[in-house]
């Protein structure tokens, strides 16, 4: 059985999607993009500020979900620019405890809102 997990501290969905879902001991945080989640303002001014904003997003989805940064088993970050990724990994690095979860970064032509990074973690409740 799973359930839906939300935060009305974080930026709301743009499509049909939850923000998480918990099934079993795992939950899925769907791919978070730069919006301010009080403004609905997308950040755009650099890679690491869009970086901060999109990790602010998936840290306060997994608080409602009584969890922290550092459940997070996998991440999936997704860049529309791989000049970008140095700026994003610095930022995630000093975002991200240690040791980091499994990830990969994946280019893609475009993401919502033309946001220039997303990101969507699993996070592992007994972590």
């Amino acid at each position: 059985m799973s359930e839906h997990i939300s935060s009305s501290d974080a930026a709301a969905p743009v499509a049909a999607y939850s923000q998480a879902v918990s099934a079993g001991d795992l939950v899925f945080v769907s791919g978070q993009i730069p919006l301010n989640p009080d403004s609905g303002e997308l950040i755009a001014s650099s890679i690491e500020a869009a970086t901060r904003q999109s990790l602010q997003n998936v840290e306060r989805i997994l608080v409602a979900a009584e969890l922290t940064l550092e459940h997070i088993v996998k991440a999936t970050v997704f860049l529309i620019d791989s000049e970008d990724y140095a700026g994003m990994d610095s930022t995630y690095r000093e975002i991200m405890p240690q040791p980091f979860p499994a990830r990969e970064a994946v280019f893609v032509a475009g993401l919502p809102k033309d946001a220039r990074v997303e990101i969507s973690v699993i996070a592992h409740q007994n972590r």
